[in-house]
Order: structure tokens, then C-alpha cells, then sequence
């Protein structure tokens, strides 16, 4: 790819080398400064094309430095004086014998030869030329050079790496297309920020088929290749290094970090610090441990490319056999010690690499979870190692191979505790995996007839609780979950499912305030299970924070999972901790960041037989939905609710009624406010019929923003049953809305917004500005107005039926409005007839009365003036 390089990444630096070689006072030019491949040369050359005047540039070299102004030798042509005052002076006045102004640039100043830094210095002195030069860090550089700025003649301007946002955008621009959030963090990590190793890692992901497009988003899956450009330009670095200083990097390239102490045993202690101080490797001490690390990245990359197979079996091996020596740690040192003995020379205990497979796992690194749990199943290891691999393949959706792994054994063969493990996994796997409710609920039947041990049955049960959530039967899934948690001494799996299901059922029945304690309860045995289970079984407490309106809580909650997602670099569980930020981010008003968020997650769980991983994707839907909506792109929000059909069961009914929420806000975005309060008012009856009575205020609000006045009773009462401030809120809202109440519509409108619902706040200051308007109150409908739209603004410019009615007091009525925002969007006359179930003549004489009206003369005139006072 010869993509330009963007501009704007170094805009402040573009314009003050531009001021600075056109200006006529102070410094004649700049001194470019900054590690190799940061993008020196490239903003010299760009800035010195878009400045008047003659443009010559050099270049210093390694070999031009024994030639006394070698690098001005094809501007200046021969010279027969050998008095080098003479030889400057016959220079300068060769150089400069063009008319008008010059421009001189010098790329790699700091390996000028003495006679040119010192002519270049005389220029400088003089003024006789505006200069731009770049210069590496860490090299010797000419006094002659360095003087340029130190004495004030150019200014030196340091540039740095990029940091992460402008690293995002160099490669999207290059991409042509957003990239994934997980992604952009590894490859600024892999590349420093530097503008050359980022390019040359696109080209090379390209080209290794590791940086792909998914749904639209752009995904980094696998190493981070380099092209062999970058890998000729990095080896320069180290093609003459001492055997003993290689053989440190090349340990360290198949094991990073190191324990200083294990290096120095297998490389020798003489060799590291030579490797350090050459500036190859660092030393990082992290309290007890003191470990080695790779400067860059990149060289890890180069080292491996110069390794044969056979060598690296071999290092590998050097490393099991040193790491055996040393006390395992913890999981991690498990999991290393496994992965290196896979490729060496080595063998481990089968045991090893089941324990190290469980690890794994329960880190949610479930590809290598499932590389070392295959590797054991190839060594013999049974049930044990079978079930982790079947366990890390659902995960990954690879539903026919987790059922195929445990479809060899035999329930009757296996003994109690086993038996719960085959029966778990293949529950988890048909019914969230593969969405097969019916298979999922016919393998719990089963245990459930077959497990007799105490300790068995109650994770039995568990799991039984969260189908049943799952499956909307909210009752009999908390009772269920409720007897597993009030177990004298539960197992880490049956309170994971319990605590699962429970806070899942109180989040939506309206009970919030006692999520905190389940938890609790469950972030301290996450560790101790599959590690991806902590993210969807945290959908319940974060909606529990969002339903009871502590937002700033959501807020906190979900950022930790969504870093600990980013510290695993493990691409499923950052999917879905995106999804668990979505709540807060609508709540919030953060629509276009909600969007861009879910757009990711969706594409970075689109993985396995089915192409999704379905039930943990699906609560992304209907907030895309939303999002989508209420930033006006209503052909994404109808994809994005006919893909939520095509995903929607009963392994995900639980969300039904939040998923009509959707489809409410997808008609909103449509323009029809009618369809709108059905939709929305239909989502609350969903919600009522099976107990999700903070679901169902959230649908009623909905409804009541969206014009709805009858929903003030239900919501009252709602009030008194669910926790929170939310649903107090919105029961006042409806009251006032119902009274024509400006004055508590305003109160309303600023109680959410301290709680930091700025949508919600938006559209109560619309309601007021009409309920102001409709009493005659102009200077307070006016305000509520204003404050409608700042607050609108503040959510991604929103827009929603109540502030497109506060912002443009039509003289319409109700109906004609509806027909005439339908046709703002595009709908013919028919198709508005369809949705509103009415005659295409009366949707004519709407039309016509509301052209009448408006004083427009069609349609077409119409959808116009409708736009302009959007």
C-alpha cells in the first residue's frame, strides 16, 4: 500500500515548521529531532511543498561523511580549490546564485561530514536561507549541527510517537475503515507509536491474513506480522551482535518476560547487560520479581524471523528445562511452562497440560485453553481434559466440536462429579452457544434425574435457575437461585450459576438494591471458573445500577470489566464487556460512542459455526437499536432489529421485552410516533407478564416520552415497587405530562439531569416547553426549550418525538405531524398507509392539510420545511 501519510496527526508541528521557513524574523528554520521512523522526514518534505521559493535537499550518509561536503556535492558541482574557506566559498556562491528565496532541507543532519555541518552553519549565521534538517536521538551529531539550535539560529522541534488516538487514525486511514478498539491497543503497543513500524505492521498484517475486515470493523487476530522491509531495516540493529548477546534475544523472543535470574543462567549474566546496554532489552522490577523485556517489540518479531524450526524447538526446550527448576508461581507461570513444552523438544505430564488448559480458561483465554486442553486429549488425558477442551470450543461457538468432544463418554460411565461437568458444559453449549433451548433444557432434565450428590445437584440447580432467567421464567429461577446461594458451603460453580441467575432476576424485577451483595459474592469465585462467564452474568448488576439510576456506579462497574478485558487482550471477553458498557452509555446519552462500541463487539463475537456466539451478542441489538435511532440512521437501526430477530429465542426471551424497547425506539426513528407508544406500550406488557416490572417502567417512560398520557397509574404504582429513583422519576414525569404541568416537567428535567440521564432530562424540558407554550408561558417555554436542546446536544445532537416537537411548534395536529415526519424519512404515501393502518387517501389529505398549512406546495415541500426545522 503507498497510502499518503495523514496530515493531521502532526497538524501543530506542520504549521510551526511552515511559519518557521517562511518567516523573516527570528529563527530561519527548524531542526527536526526524534527516533528513527517517527516521521521526520516525511513532515520535512510535506512542509518544505507547500512553501514559495527554491527547494534543494540533501541527505547525509554514513559513507558521504569522509568526503568534505559530500552531501552538497550535487548542487554545488566540482570545486578545484582545495582551501576549504576557499571550497565553502566557491559553494555558497554556486548555492546560492539562484534568484529568489531558498529553501535548503537535510535529511539525517547528525551524519554530516565536519566542512558541511560547518557551511550549513554559515547559511544559518547569515540567514542567507531558511534550513530544515532532521535529526536521530541517540546519535553523535557535529557541534557545528548541534549549534544550529542550541544558539538559537533554527528551532529544535521534538517529535514524539503518536499516541494511541492519533495511531487509530493513521491506520484507518490507510484501512479506509474504523478498527477495532482491541486491536488499535495491540498494534500501538506492538509499534511504540512509531508512524514507520505502524505502517509496516498493517502491510504485514495485511499480507499474513491476520488484520481482516468483519462486519466493517477492521480485526488484528494472531501475531503482529512485519513486512520484510521493516524486519531488512530492524536487522541492521543486530546482524553483528556478539553469539552470546543473540542467543539473549532469542530466548527472549520465545518467552517474554524472563526472570532476570533464568536468562542470566541459560545466556550468561555478561550477555544481558550487554544486551542492555546496547539498548536492546530493559530491566523492569515489579516489586519481588525483576524480569527482562524486549525495548521493542519489533525486534522480538526480527529474531524470530532469523530462527530456524529446529532451533526453536530446541530454545524452547532450554527454557521448559530452566523454568521446570523454579517454583511455579500461579496460573500464569503454569500456562507458559505449557505452551513452550508444546513446540520443544520437551514433554510435560499430561496433568500439566490439564491444569494449565483449566487456567487457561478460567483466564479467558480460551483459544490456548483449547490448544493445551487438545494436546492432552491427544496424550491420554480422558474425560478431564475432553470436557476443558469442549468448554473453551463453545465459547468460541464452535458448537459441533465441543459437542463431538464430549459425545465419546458415556454418562453412565462417569461418576457424580464428572457427570455435572459433562452435563454443564453440554448445557452451556446448546443452549447459549448454539441457542437450542429445547436440546439445553433435555440435557438438564437429564442430570437432574441422575444427580444425586448433594453438592452435585446444587450446580445442577444453578445452571437450572439461569436457564430458566434466561428463558424469562424470572420466579422460578430466583427461587431456585436463592436455595443454591443459602447452601451452607456452595461450590464455586453452583454460586456462580447462583449468583448469576439471582442478580439477572432482581436487576429486572425491580429489586436492584440487593444486587450489590450477589456481586460481591460473585467477583470473588470468577477466578475460580471459566473466566468468560464474568461478563455476561454481569449484565445483571450493571442493570440493576442503571434501573435504580446510579449511573456513575454503572459507569465504574463496567469500565472495570471492560479493563480487564483489555489487560487479557483476549478479543471475546472485550466484546462483551463492550456490551456491558452499552447501558450506561445510552442512559448517559453517549449515543454515537454507544454505537461505534456495539458496532465493534458485535463483529468481535461474530465467531464459531454460526457465525455469532448468539446469547452473549444478543443484548447488544436492541442498544444498537436505540443508538442507531436516536442519531437519526434509521436504515441501521432496521437492520439491526431484523438481525436481532434472526438471533431472538427463547435462549434469549429474557431480553424480549428490553428488544421491544428497541424496536419502539426504531419506529420513533422512523417518525412514527404512534407505532412508537404501541411498541412501547407493548414491551411494558411483556414485562409485566413475566414479573420485569423495572423493564416495564422503563417501557412506560418510554411511552410517556414518546406522547403517551395514560401511563401516569401504572407507573405510580411501579414506583412503589421497584428500587431506585428511576422509575419515582419517571412516574412524576407522567403526571405531570398527564396535568399539563410545565413547572414540574422542568423539576423533572433537572433531577435527571443531575443523576446524569441527559436524554431522559432533554425530552422533560421538551415536554415543558409545550406544556409552557399550550398555558401561554412564551418566556418559560422558551427556557424549558433552550434547555431541551443543550441538553440534546450534549447526547450526540439526539433527536426524539418530544424534542422535535418542542423545537418546531407546528401548527399541526398530532396525526398530521406523524404523517409528515413519515415523509421527511422517505416513506411513500402507501407505505405510510401500511404502518398506520389507514386508507392512502387519508394519508393524502393529511398531507394536503398539513402542505396547506405550511404553505408549501407538495410533498416534496413538505419533507423539506420538516428537515429545516429538524
Amino acid at each position: 500500500m503507498n497510502r499518503p501519510w495523514p496530515l493531521i496527526q502532526r497538524q501543530l508541528e506542520f504549521e510551526t515548521l511552515k511559519s518557521a521557513l517562511t518567516s523573516d524574523t527570528g529563527a530561519c528554520g527548524v531542526v527536526l529531532t526524534g527516533d528513527a521512523g517517527v516521521g521526520k522526514t516525511t513532515l520535512a518534505r510535506v512542509a518544505t511543498q507547500s512553501v514559495p521559493g527554491d527547494v534543494r535537499w540533501v541527505a547525509g550518509t554514513e559513507s558521504a561523511r569522509s568526503i568534505p561536503l559530500g552531501v552538497f556535492a550535487h548542487l554545488v558541482g566540482s570545486a578545484t580549490a582545495r582551501d576549504p574557506v576557499a571550497f565553502m566559498s566557491a559553494a555558497r556562491e554556486a548555492l546560492l546564485g539562484t534568484s529568489g528565496r531558498l529553501v535548503i532541507g537535510v535529511d539525517d543532519a547528525h551524519l554530516l561530514d565536519q566542512l558541511s555541518a560547518t557551511f550549513l552553519h554559515q547559511l544559518a549565521i547569515d540567514r542567507a536561507a531558511h534550513i530544515v534538517a532532521t535529526v536521530r536521538n541517540g546519535e553523535t551529531t557535529p557541534d557545528a549541527v548541534t549549534s544550529l539550535w542550541k544558539d538559537g539560529h533554527l528551532m529544535r522541534l521534538e517529535l514524539t510517537p503518536f499516541s494511541r488516538e492519533q495511531s487509530v487514525t493513521f491506520i484507518e486511514s490507510v484501512l479506509g475503515g474504523p478498527l477495532e478498539g482491541l486491536s488499535a491497543n495491540l498494534m500501538w503497543e506492538a509499534s511504540g507509536g512509531n508512524a514507520l513500524f505502524l505502517h509496516h505492521l498493517v502491510e504485514g498484517a495485511l499480507e499474513a491474513g491476520t488484520l481482516r475486515e468483519r462486519r466493517g470493523v477492521w480485526q488484528l487476530r494472531g501475531r503482529a506480522a512485519i513486512t520484510s522491509e521493516l524486519a531488512s531495516l530492524l536487522e541492521d540493529r543486530i546482524e553483528h551482535l556478539p553469539p552470546e548477546v543473540m542467543r539473549v534475544l532469542e530466548l527472549l523472543t520465545f518467552c517474554e518476560p524472563l526472570a532476570l535470574d533464568t536468562l542470566s543462567d541459560l545466556a550468561g549474566e555478561e550477555a544481558v547487560e550487554e544486551a542492555e546496554q546496547r539498548g536492546l532489552v530493559q530491566i523492569v522490577e515489579d516489586g519481588p520479581k525483576v524480569e527482562v523485556h524486549y525495548n521493542h517489540p519489533m525486534f522480538s518479531e526480527v529474531v524470530r524471523r532469523r530462527v530456524g524450526r529446529a532451533a526453536a524447538r530446541r530454545l524452547r526446550g532450554n527454557l521448559v528445562e530452566a523454568l521446570r527448576t523454579h517454583p511455579l508461581a500461579g496460573p500464569s507461570d503454569r500456562i507458559r511452562l505449557a505452551e513452550l513444552a508444546l513446540d520443544s523438544d520437551q514433554t510435560l505430564d499430561v496433568d500439566v497440560l490439564i491444569t494449565a488448559a483449566k487456567d487457561a480458561i478460567a483466564l479467558a483465554n480460551v483459544p490456548l485453553g483449547e490448544r493445551l486442553a487438545r494436546a492432552a486429549v491427544d496424550r491420554g488425558g480422558g474425560f478431564q481434559a475432553a470436557n476443558l477442551m469442549a468448554r473453551a470450543q463453545l465459547w468460541q461457538g464452535h458448537v459441533g466440536g465441543a459437542e463431538e468432544a464430549l459425545s465419546r463418554f458415556d454418562p453412565d460411565d462417569l461418576d457424580q462429579r464428572q457427570l455435572v461437568r459433562w452435563g454443564v458444559t453440554r448445557i452451556a453449549n446448546l443452549f447459549w452457544a448454539a441457542g437450542d433451548a429445547t436440546a439445553g433444557d433435555q440435557v438438564l432434565d437429564q442430570l437432574r434425574q441422575r444427580v444425586q450428590d448433594p453438592a452435585a445437584a446444587a450446580v445442577v440447580r444453578g445452571i437450572g435457575a439461569t436457564c430458566a432467567v434466561f428463558e424469562n421464567r424470572l420466579d422460578e429461577g430466583l427461587a431456585d437461585a436463592e436455595a443454591v446461594l443459602a447452601e451452607s458451603n456452595p461450590t464455586p460453580w453452583s454460586e456462580e450459576w447462583g449468583t448469576f441467575a439471582a442478580s439477572m432476576a432482581l436487576a429486572l424485577t425491580g429489586r436492584g438494591s440487593q444486587v450489590a451483595a450477589l456481586a460481591a459474592r460473585a467477583d470473588a469465585v470468577m477466578n475460580k471458573v471459566d473466566g468468560l462467564t464474568r461478563y455476561p452474568a454481569a449484565m445483571g448488576p450493571i442493570l440493576a445500577l442503571v434501573l435504580t439510576g446510579r449511573l456513575d456506579d454503572a459507569a465504574r462497574r463496567a469500565q472495570a470489566y471492560l479493563d480487564h478485558a483489555g489487560a487479557t487482550g483476549q478479543f471475546l471477553g472485550w466484546g462483551q464487556a463492550n456490551i456491558l458498557c452499552a447501558p450506561t452509555d445510552l442512559a448517559r446519552g453517549r449515543f454515537a460512542g454507544a454505537a461505534r462500541r456495539l458496532e465493534q463487539a458485535t463483529a468481535a463475537l461474530a465467531v464459531g459455526d454460526t457465525g455469532s456466539a448468539l446469547a452473549w451478542s444478543f443484548p447488544a441489538y436492541p442498544f444498537l437499536a436505540q443508538a442507531y435511532s436516536i442519531l437519526g440512521r434509521v436504515e441501521n437501526a432496521k437492520t439491526t432489529v431484523a438481525a436481532g430477530v434472526e438471533r431472538y429465542g427463547r435462549h434469549t426471551a429474557v431480553f424480549g421485552p428490553m428488544f421491544e424497547i428497541g424496536k419502539a425506539w426504531e419506529a420513533a426513528g422512523q417518525g412514527e410516533t404512534s407505532r412508537a407508544i404501541t411498541t412501547a406500550r407493548g414491551a411494558a406488557d411483556a414485562a409485566a407478564q413475566s414479573g420485569q416490572f423495572a423493564v416495564e417502567a422503563l417501557a412506560l417512560h418510554l411511552a410517556t416520552r414518546f406522547g403517551d398520557p395514560t401511563t401516569a397509574p401504572r407507573l405510580a404504582e411501579l414506583a412503589e415497587r421497584c428500587d431506585g429513583v428511576f422509575v419515582t422519576l419517571a412516574a412524576d414525569q407522567a403526571a405531570a405530562f398527564e396535568a399539563g404541568d410545565g413547572d414540574e416537567l422542568s423539576r423533572v428535567a433537572r433531577e435527571f439531569e443531575k443523576i446524569g440521564a441527559l436524554l431522559d432530562a432533554a425530552d422533560a424540558a421538551a415536554q415543558a416547553a409545550v406544556a409552557y407554550s399550550n398555558s401561554g408561558r412564551r418566556r418559560e417555554s422558551l427556557d424549558a426549550g433552550a434547555t431541551a436542546n443543550t441538553l440534546a446536544e450534549q447526547c450526540d445532537h439526539a433527536t426524539t418525538p418530544a424534542i422535535l416537537e418542542a423545537a418546531r411548534p407546528l401548527p399541526l395536529t398530532s396525526r398530521e405531524r406523524e404523517v409528515a415526519s413519515m415523509v421527511a424519512v422517505g416513506m411513500s404515501n402507501r407505505e405510510i398507509a401500511e404502518r398506520l393502518c389507514v386508507s392512502v387517501r387519508t394519508v393524502e389529505g393529511h398531507i394536503y392539510r398539513a402542505c396547506m398549512k405550511l404553505d408549501v406546495a407538495d410533498r416534496s415541500g413538505l419533507a423539506d420545511s420538516l428537515r429545516a426545522r429538524h
